[in-house]
């Protein structure tokens, strides 16, 4: 053998070899992935990212799946809406808990309008108004969707603050007769009539307990102005608070728990707060805003009133307000030239 076959020889081996110890190496990788069923991948890129091993990211902040829905107040607030600034021509206005919607329900230019609550059910609101007829003040009840107005007493007296039962059959109403000085606490069917006395004590400004079992009112049966508890059937009186110069206004927590009035001297008025046997009593108004006639949410979380924050002093300064039940985050509703007052909360 020549040395040139000698040479070429030891080059083809060399081949072989070389050849044999490269599929010996990628073999097994080889087989893996033809044995190995894969996602189709769109282009090129990412059919080398395919072959690559996958990489862990380190943890890093979690982003929500959805955003967090914030506690903000939800129903309705009616109120007496002074739009003509004057009392004899009072009217019955509304507005979503968050400050919109405002709008005006009763259309008598003429006549008083006031002390509006809402039904259980948010469907109609009921209200004191004075009829031209029977020269009385009178309750009617408004259907929201409709704007059908009920008449749903007649000459038995000047009539106000009426509410609705939880249970939607029984309206609570104070009611004057003959004696200016000496109103009476009075139930009432749903549609009128069927009048009883609860009591025979001096009472205004009535609300309901949640259950439907009792009456929260105003009492100066003791020379004092206070809140009173008593039974549907007239048992049971008894003394709630011991404030200085409670007005009336008051409202009761939707578990029962709490009250909220107002107490203070002329434009010296704050919103208190206290469990449901006067306990625990503090002031829930910021200070120096003449806060008067609370009323709660639905939820119990808020309380609606009127104040005078930013129009101090200012007979048509009166505008609504909210405020949680701790006392924070205090918000305006209502930004008119006119007072609005008497807020009730519904749904």
């Amino acid at each position: 053998m020549t040395n040139s076959n000698r040479v070429y020889a030891i080059a083809g081996i060399l081949l072989v070899c070389g050849f044999l110890l490269f599929v010996a190496i990628l073999a097994p990788g080889l087989v893996r992935m033809l044995s190995t069923p894969r996602t189709a991948t769109p282009d090129v890129v990412a059919t080398f990212q395919a072959l690559l091993p996958t990489l862990t990211p380190p943890p890093g902040p979690l982003t929500p799946t959805a955003a967090l829905v914030p506690d903000g107040p939800t129903g309705h607030i009616v109120f007496t809406c002074q739009i003509f600034k004057y009392q004899v021509s009072e009217q019955v206005c509304i507005v979503s808990a968050d400050g919109s919607g405002y709008n005006r329900l009763t259309a008598d230019n003429n006549v008083r309008h006031f002390y509006p609550s809402l039904s259980p059910d948010g469907q109609s609101v009921v209200y004191s108004a004075f009829n031209t007829q029977s020269l009385h003040f009178e309750i009617y009840e408004l259907n929201l969707a409709t704007a059908e107005e009920k008449n749903l007493t007649y000459a038995f007296g000047d009539l106000n603050a009426p509410e609705i039962s939880p249970d939607g059959k029984t309206i609570v109403f104070t009611r004057y007769f003959n004696d200016v000085n000496t109103p009476t606490l009075w139930l009432m069917n749903r549609a009128g009539g069927n009048f009883r006395q609860v009591s025979g004590v001096p009472a205004w400004d009535p609300t309901w307990s949640p259950d439907g079992k009792q009456i929260l009112f105003a009492s100066d049966r003791d020379g004092t102005d206070q809140l009173y508890a008593i039974n549907v059937d007239g048992t049971g009186l008894r003394k709630v608070t011991g404030l200085p110069a409670l007005r009336g206004r008051s409202d009761w927590s939707p578990d029962g728990n709490l009250i909220v009035t107002y107490s203070g001297d002329p434009w010296e008025r704050e919103v208190y707060i206290m469990n449901a046997d006067g306990s625990n009593l503090r002031q829930l108004s910021p200070s120096g805003g003449n806060s008067q006639g609370p009323s709660f949410s639905p939820d119990g979380k808020w309380v609606t009133f009127t104040a005078y924050f930013d129009h101090p002093q200012d007979l048509n300064g009166c505008e609504i307000y909210i405020i949680r039940v701790d006392g924070t985050d205090l918000r305006r509703l209502t930004n008119n030239d006119y007072c609005d007052y008497q807020p009730r909360w519904g749904p």
